[in-house]
């Protein structure tokens, strides 16, 4: 199981069985901004919900698809960061993350990030980090920037939430231009 230290206040760990019921809670909570720019919380209606995502993350960390670490913040979980999209032959992936409405603002997403960014470029030896966003979620967009990735595009319509198309901003950084 990996656990990431990110502080004195926040560690990294990987999702487990045993969380889904803390996990289905902090969704639930934060149900309501939390669904702005994120469809899948639609489909996440109770505790078996998020057992199976833990689940399924569990084999596509096995298989070296992707992972999701639960953020917890002072021993609370209080949202997820993923890597997800991984592409070996590229050596890149994207991160995902979210976290509930109780502890934003607390700068815990940007440092959960730079956390997992050093370990993908120094321990899974990635070329590349890619984050992608809802044009008008502009507190995610603050994520990246202050990380110093670079904007590389928009992908016009290439995804649907809530059954309208919407526009995603793509930004990412190399491992050249990391600051470890």
């Amino acid at each position: 199981m990996l656990e990431l230290r990110v502080n004195d206040h926040i560690t990294l760990r990987q999702l487990q069985p045993a969380d889904a019921v803390p996990l289905y809670r902090q969704i639930d909570a934060s149900r309501k901004s939390l669904r702005k720019f994120l469809p899948w919380v639609d489909y996440n209606t109770n505790e078996e919900h998020s057992l199976r995502f833990i689940q399924l993350m569990l084999r596509k960390a096995e298989e070296q698809e992707a992972m999701a670490l639960g953020m917890w913040y002072q021993q609370q979980l209080c949202g997820v960061m993923d890597l997800h999209g991984w592409d070996h032959l590229l050596q890149k992936a994207e991160i995902g993350y979210w976290v509930s409405e109780a502890f934003q603002r607390k700068g815990i997403a940007t440092a959960c990030c730079k956390a997992l960014i050093t370990f993908a470029f120094k321990k899974l030896r990635l070329n590349k980090i890619e984050i992608r966003f809802v044009l008008q979620n502009e507190r995610s967009a603050q994520i990246p920037i202050r990380l110093g990735f670079t904007k590389e595009g928009i992908l016009r319509h290439s995804a649907k939430l809530h059954g309208q198309y919407v526009d995603m901003v793509v930004m990412g950084i190399l491992r050249e231009d990391w600051k470890f």
